[in-house]
């Protein structure tokens, strides 16, 4: 069935939907690789400043950056990677409700943790990473399109 206001097959989002997610997930992706490989090689590679409020290698190497045992950094190349999934074409076009569903849950899960990590920088380390703020923000960004396009789309796929 096409949707007669965007001419697309009902429950499908708009091609910028589709477009902007996918961009979002690749670039988080990237910055989550490379907080990744500075959390291996040493804070000596993160291009970022270390003093004042801005100050990265704080940031990364806190008793913050470590959650469960396991590197933030790898927590977010892994949300990334799932991500990939769930912002690609094919999990928007899919007709399997429990997809769409999933995405919402896995939005929400991420940008609660993320509020977590933004409450660690500001109030317990008292400095922001700026490559942890940029993962941040499309983190959000994926939150906000994801939960706005849902209701149409899980209305749709009843």
């Amino acid at each position: 069935m096409t949707d007669l206001h965007s001419g697309q097959r009902a429950g499908v989002p708009a091609l910028w939907i589709m477009v902007t997610t996918g961009i979002l997930a690749i670039f988080g992706l990237g910055v989550s690789i490379y907080l990744t490989i500075a959390h291996f090689a040493g804070t000596q590679v993160l291009a970022c400043s270390d003093a004042g409020l801005v100050n990265c290698a704080k940031v990364t190497t806190s008793s913050q950056s470590v959650f469960v045992g396991i590197p933030v950094a790898i927590l977010g190349l892994g949300y990334f990677v799932v991500a990939l999934a769930f912002y690609s074409p094919w999990a928007w076009k899919s007709s399997i409700r429990n997809i769409h569903l999933a995405r919402v849950i896995f939005s929400i899960l991420g940008i609660g943790f993320v509020l977590w990590l933004i409450t660690a920088e500001l109030v317990i380390i008292k400095n922001i990473c700026l490559w942890c703020t940029s993962v941040h923000v499309v983190a959000f960004i994926l939150f906000v399109i994801t939960v706005t396009s849902a209701p149409r789309i899980l209305e749709e796929h009843q």
